[in-house]
């Protein structure tokens, strides 16, 4: 294992999003990391100065059209990527930063276990990983943190695992107007079922999730089920980015099941609406003894998962090399 850094890590935001930008702040308001660049293709962000796109205070440094020339000469930095959520997407991005000899922690849902739907870009990305001599992760919220970490974590108190349910509730009203047109809050339902087809609308990561949830449970799911379906708002609702009428699509439900020899060992629920009642996060975990979490309100989506990539930066420099999940990481600060 390396040796942990001294000093605040340095860091390159790779894409400036809502979520990079979110990732930007939340790295200048960290004292284990040092904000030293910043990344992204468009022409318009390209060359101005970071505070400018930002909208406020920060290091004066100009955004790169490159990784390379971000980084510059300096040693020990971190990629905090935020570009995607699909990894054939990104995985080219993600090559390059691990070319360079960079660790990178990314926010692309695929990432967080890539082996289940990515076998080969996994393995490829874990062998160029080692070589560099470098770890790469993904995470976030979710997945990353309340669907899966904080499962495996809670179940470290328990004595075999029998089955676990994790119910997750968002308020899209509470998040970014992107998400909420993500989760087809105003659509009809044909609208809504034609882009669940064309992959363009769900929630991406909940079944690595589940793989995540089922491993650190130390259960041997060997399938996995996942269904889609739209909430309606049953009144006009108002005090999002946008009203959404009676009858229209306030948002989606998703679930994931984890099943052992055709045996339920793990389910996942997730809604995120417009005006979604009673927001929460809560784990049931059926063991001896029996466990049961939950966070009232829930965790904040988009600062939880800006603040997780900042947070495993520096656990990324003392990590071993190759392509790992968070199960891997410290979980302590």
């Amino acid at each position: 294992m390396a040796k942990a850094p001294e000093g605040p890590v340095p860091v390159v935001v790779m894409g400036l999003g809502f979520i990079g930008q979110e990732i930007a702040r939340a790295a200048m308001s960290s004292p284990e990391v040092e904000l030293i660049g910043a990344v992204d293709v468009q022409s318009g962000l390209v060359g101005r100065p970071l505070g400018d796109v930002l909208g406020g205070p920060a290091p004066r440094v100009k955004v790169s059209a490159s990784l390379a020339q971000a980084v510059g000469r300096r040693k020990g930095v971190v990629v905090l990527h935020a570009t995607g959520s699909r990894l054939p997407k990104v995985f080219d991005q993600v090559m390059e930063a691990v070319k360079l000899g960079l660790p990178v922690a990314s926010t692309c849902e695929e990432l967080a276990f890539p082996h289940l739907k990515y076998p080969e870009l996994a393995d490829e990305l874990d062998q160029a990983a080692q070589k560099a001599g470098v770890a790469v992760v993904g995470t976030g919220v979710n997945p990353g943190f309340v669907l899966d970490r904080l499962v495996a974590v809670a179940g470290q108190v328990c004595g075999p695992v029998r089955r676990a349910t994790v119910t997750r509730v968002v308020d899209a009203r509470t998040r970014r107007e992107a998400l909420q047109r993500t989760v087809g809050a105003g659509l009809t339902e044909e609208e809504f079922f034609e882009l669940v087809d064309s992959e363009q609308l769900g929630h991406v990561g909940l079944v690595e999730s589940a793989a995540l949830a089922a491993l650190g449970l130390g259960l041997d799911c060997d399938d996995f089920e996942e269904e889609v379906a739209p909430v309606f708002a049953e009144e006009d609702i108002t005090g999002g980015a946008f009203p959404v009428r009676k009858g229209r699509v306030a948002g989606m439900f998703q679930s994931v099941v984890g099943l052992e020899d055709g045996q339920e060992r793990v389910r996942l629920e997730l809604t995120i609406a417009v005006g979604a009642d009673d927001p929460k996060d809560r784990i049931e975990i059926d063991a001896d003894p029996k466990l049961v979490l939950e966070i009232p309100g829930g965790v904040a989506g988009d600062r939880a998962t800006a603040n997780a990539l900042v947070n495993a930066a520096p656990r990324l420099t003392a990590a071993e090399a190759g392509l790992l999940t968070v199960l891997e990481l410290p979980a302590g600060r």
